[in-house]
Order: C-alpha cells, then sequence, then structure tokens
C-alpha cells in the first residue's frame, strides 16, 4: 500500500470547482496583488485568530522579518529563540543584523522552555542584557508553547515577543488561539501547512492599531503616501490569487483539523495495541487544541533505519529536523557547539514524521502501525 507523507492533490479534489471558479474572477479582474480579495482574507484571518487585525504578506518567513522591522530590532539587537524549528525562525533574525540566542526546549512538546529562557538571561552580562529585544517562541508542529511564562518573562525584562505560529493556525494556549497571545503572529500558507496556498504566502496578526498601520507600509517598501518612504520596508506583499485559494480552504479547516486530530489519537490506540509503546512514543498534548500540523513521534532506538524500511515500504515519513540550527554551519560564529542544547539535539536524532493529513484513511494508518510492528519484530 502506498501512502505519501502529505497528499494535497487528495485535498484539491474536494475544492477544484470553488478554486478554478475563484481564480477566474481574478483572471478577469486582473487585480493581482493585495486589493479586496486580499483585504478580506486579512479580515477572515483575524477573526478566526481572534486578533484586531491582520497584514497579508509574501510568506511566513518574511511575515517573522517583517515583524522583526516594525519592532524597530536590528544590527546588533539580541532575540532569544528556539535551536530546534525550521530555519527561518533564526534566519529572519540574522537577517536584520540581529544575533539568535538559543536556548533549549521542553522534552514533551519540543517547545522553547521558559526555565531555559530564564537562566539564558540571567547568565547575561548588563551589557548583553542591554541589547537583548525579544523572545520568538515556535509553536512547534501545531502545538503553542508555554505563553503565559513567556509573556511573563518578557514582561519583567521589557521584551517585544513574536509567535512563530508558522505550522499552529487554529492551536490554543488555555483556550486563546495562536496570534493572539503576543505582540505579532505570524503565519505561513506555504502549500503543505494545514492552511496551504497554491505558493507561498503568510500572514501578520496583532491587536495593536499602531503596528497594524506600520506593518502596511513597511509591507509596501516602507512607502506612505505611494513613492513618499519615511523608513525603509520591503516587498513583502501577498497577491490576490493566493488570497482567494486560502479564503476558500479557511471555511473548511476546523473540519480538516478535526480529522487530523481523529488520526492522532487512531495512532495513539493502534500504537498500543500493537505493543509499540515502547518502541515509538507517540506525541504529547499539553494544551487543549493540537492541531497536528506533524505528527512526531520518538524513536529512541534505530530511527534511520525505520525511516528507510517504512520508505521502501512506500510509507512516506520524514525527519523534522535533522540538524539544530545551533549546530548549521552559516551559525557556527554564534559559537555554540555540539552539547550545547541536548534536549533539541537528541530531538533531531530520535523524532519522525509520520502521514496525518485529513484524508488519511483508517487502512493507510494500520497499514503504518503495522509496517512498524514488522520493523521491530
Amino acid at each position: 500500500m502506498q501512502v505519501p507523507l502529505l497528499d494535497l492533490k487528495a485535498q484539491y479534489q474536494t475544492i477544484k470547482d470553488e478554486c478554478l471558479q475563484v481564480t477566474e474572477d481574478i483572471y478577469e479582474s486582473q487585480y493581482f496583488i493585495l486589493g479586496p480579495v486580499v483585504e478580506k482574507l486579512e479580515n477572515e484571518i483575524a477573526q478566526y485568530c481572534s486578533t484586531k487585525y491582520a497584514v497579508g504578506v509574501s510568506s511566513g518567513t518574511d511575515a517573522l522579518l517583517l515583524s522583526l522591522m516594525a519592532a524597530n530590532i536590528g544590527h546588533g539587537d539580541r532575540v532569544i529563540t528556539t535551536p530546534y524549528t525550521f530555519f527561518a525562525t533564526a534566519g529572519a533574525v540574522s537577517r536584520v543584523g540581529a544575533i539568535p540566542v538559543f536556548v533549549d526546549i521542553e522534552a514533551d512538546t519540543y517547545n522553547i522552555s521558559p526555565a531555559k529562557i530564564d537562566a539564558a538571561i540571567k547568565e547575561m552580562s548588563e551589557e548583553v542584557r542591554k541589547t537583548l529585544k525579544a523572545i520568538i517562541p515556535v509553536h512547534l508542529y501545531g502545538q503553542c508553547a508555554d505563553m503565559d511564562e513567556v509573556s511573563r518573562i518578557a514582561k519583567d525584562n521589557n521584551l517585544v515577543v513574536i509567535e512563530d505560529a508558522a505550522q499552529a493556525i487554529g492551536s490554543e494556549y488555555h483556550g486563546q488561539r495562536a496570534g493572539s497571545l503576543s505582540d505579532f503572529g505570524c503565519f505561513s500558507f506555504f502549500p503543505s501547512k494545514n492552511l496551504g496556498g497554491f505558493g507561498d504566502g503568510g500572514i501578520v496578526t496583532t491587536n495593536s492599531e499602531d503596528q497594524y498601520e506600520n506593518l502596511k507600509i513597511l509591507r509596501v517598501h516602507g512607502g506612505h503616501p505611494k513613492y513618499y518612504h519615511s523608513q525603509i520596508g520591503g516587498n513583502f506583499r501577498l497577491d490576490a490569487l493566493q488570497a482567494a485559494i486560502v479564503s476558500i480552504k479557511l471555511k473548511y479547516l476546523d473540519q480538516w483539523t478535526k480529522s487530523r486530530q481523529e488520526n492522532a489519537q487512531m495512532y495513539n490506540s493502534l500504537i498500543i495495541e500493537a505493543g509499540l509503546s515502547n518502541k515509538v512514543t507517540v506525541p504529547f498534548e499539553k494544551e487543549n487544541r493540537h492541531i497536528y500540523n506533524q505528527f512526531i513521534v520518538q524513536v529512541p532506538e534505530k530511527r534511520d533505519e525505520l525511516k528507510e524500511f517504512l520508505i521502501n515500504n512506500q510509507v512516506g515519513c520524514e525527519i523534522y529536523y535533522p540538524v539544530p540550527l545551533h549546530l548549521q554551519k552559516c551559525f557556527s560564529g554564534l559559537g555554540y557547539s555540539t552539547g550545547d542544547f541536548p534536549v533539541s539535539e537528541f530531538a533531531a536524532d530520535h523524532t519522525l514524521a509520520l502521514p496525518v493529513y485529513p484524508e488519511l484513511r483508517k487502512e493507510q494508518i494500520e497499514y503504518i502501525v503495522d509496517q512498524i510492528k514488522q520493523f521491530y519484530a
């Protein structure tokens, strides 16, 4: 049986007619950049995330970059974040000339550890502390970080908080939506996300009217009014085609999320029934709404061999992420080395993503678990 890691073609078949109609409308209008279709999506996302405002941008990476720029974070400033995440999180920090400061993660959720943030700040010299400007927690794999503690630390130290919620639209922390828990919420509409477009796209959420206006100016090269520039921004505009597709998909997002959650529960039950609990550890649900952008199992022994076995038996799987950011060559100048963040390094060496997309059938999940059982047998 063939089971891809993600099957976007299956999803497309359920919304094909709507997509073709809306793209035809845009072709006829010839209004491709920003405009009423983008504004409509911005209002819908703000409502979905329980924020006052949302600003459509060109990608999730640019959402982070734009938020850092709006917060006036630049050369020589420092930003605390996690080394166990997609590259864009720390990459955006470096691109504005700031310095990523990594702290380790929690072993159960893989999200940034507030205790480690606290400890890192206390260990800083007074001179270094003066350059610390922000914290970027990542809601990894679809589950929110411990935002009460992150917010407390930020308030105590006068720091901006930027949520990297690229994998977490619709997830909740204590009943509050991702993206509404900080100064800025950054989302990605990359096609593989739970809410994905037909290309690159993203959005920034905020509850600040001043920052909302600032974000809109910065995304068009800092120009306001047109051709008059009081600050330097970038070309971070969302195009209407992507906005239209994401707007269609948003109507189905809660339904798709429910299917992902049901698939995750099916995995949990089948893994227990198969006697595999000591071989693979299923995700820990710390918060009340995990949306399962990925279904990540921890594999204490023979992770790489299991991955190869599954792929050879036509089961799609992936390692997120094989090299923590503090060990990436481009960050070698920061002075980190192997052993500095042992929990992140363990996660990089012992986790594996299994298919969890909404269209996954019960017999496919049974097949995957059976293949895992055969491998360990």
